[in-house]
């Protein structure tokens, strides 16, 4: 699966690790992350990520 860069802070999203902290599950894919998730590290919109 890709992975997807927070243009605002650099925060890797990579599907394998997930965001477990955030209760976003390891081989989640970016597409399928809940609309309300944001960055973890700067609080940034999934909009605000592009692909690696």
């Amino acid at each position: 699966m890709d992975k997807w860069e927070c243009t605002v802070c650099g925060y890797i999203y990579d599907p394998d690790v997930g965001d477990p902290e955030n209760g976003v599950e390891p081989g989640t894919a970016f597409e399928d992350l809940p609309e309300d998730w944001v960055c973890p590290v700067c609080g940034a919109p999934v909009d605000m990520f592009e692909k690696l």
